[in-house]
């Protein structure tokens, strides 16, 4: 999996890496075939006292791109929000695939006189 982390309006600290990486072992250990990611970290200065840290990932997988956003006051925050939301977003989609992959069988005729009938 290749892993891009950048920042905008915001340096990223070894620490931030980390956190990030940590938190995308979870992911990986849900579906394991994750092309590549790419997490932007910015920090949006709307006003004095309001700061809005923001959190956005872009993952290929294997016959889709998730995209995900999230918003917070802190960034580890909204990294973790954003974690959990592409976690869901992740397994919903190993669940389509796993769905579809046995349909088939479903669909067929259960009877062979009834088939040929």
């Amino acid at each position: 999996m290749n892993l891009t982390i950048s920042g905008h309006h915001l340096d990223v600290t070894p620490a931030i890496r980390d956190y990030v990486q940590n938190k995308l072992e979870r992911i990986t250990r849900h579906f394991d075939q994750v092309i590549d990611t790419h997490v932007i970290l910015a920090i949006d200065n709307l006003t004095e006292k309001e700061k809005r840290q923001k959190a956005e990932i872009n993952m290929r997988l294997s016959g889709k791109t998730v995209h995900v956003e999230s918003v917070a006051q802190d960034l580890y925050a909204a990294i973790d929000l954003l974690m959990d939301r592409l976690d869901r977003q992740v397994v919903k989609h190993k669940t389509i695939l796993q769905n579809h992959a046995h349909e088939a069988p479903k669909r067929m005729p259960e009877g062979g006189a009834e088939a040929t009938a």
